[in-house]
């Protein structure tokens, strides 16, 4: 999911004692991923389509619902659920703003049987023909059986 989401990415990593290699994966569930690596690539295909539908909040829906989130983009630093919610709103407060959102470049690294780095690219076409973009880094934890985001630094190449 390609898209200026300071959403998704960057995050503090773990020791890569138990890491597989990297899986390029530009959609979930090709061949060459592990059912993991598939989970977590379906949660970034659910969060593009939520936002590619305007639908912020279910977009939202990807990362963990705690006040230990973490959200790193523009040198600034958000800790929670709710005020990371509350930035998108605000910075994506209609649908010219969100524009159409793409991530490319999907590196799943899974560390253990409940962690994973994922490290990618996003694009937001917007109808003013600006095309915002940047790289993420999200740290991905199996909380209660379901993938969640716990860390998202996003940056912007603009």
């Amino acid at each position: 999911m390609r898209s200026s989401l300071h959403l998704l990415a960057g995050l503090a990593l773990f020791g890569l004692t138990a890491c597989q290699h990297p899986a390029t994966a530009p959609k979930a569930g090709t061949p060459h991923e592990s059912p993991d690596q598939q989970a977590i690539t379906a949660v970034l295909a659910a969060q593009q389509a939520a936002w590619n539908a305007g639908d912020i909040d279910s977009f939202m829906q990807g990362y963990w619902q705690s006040p230990d989130l973490r959200f790193a983009s523009g040198g600034h630093v958000v800790r929670g659920y709710t005020p990371t919610l509350e930035r998108y709103h605000d910075r994506y407060s209609n649908r010219a703003l969100m524009g159409r959102l793409e991530f490319d470049q999907l590196e799943v690294v899974q560390l253990s049987e409940d962690a994973a780095v994922v490290h990618g690219g996003w694009r937001l076409e917007r109808e003013d023909g600006s095309l915002p973009s940047g790289l993420f880094t999200l740290v991905f934890r199996r909380i209660n059986g379901d993938w969640k985001i716990i860390s998202d630094t996003t940056t912007s190449a603009d």
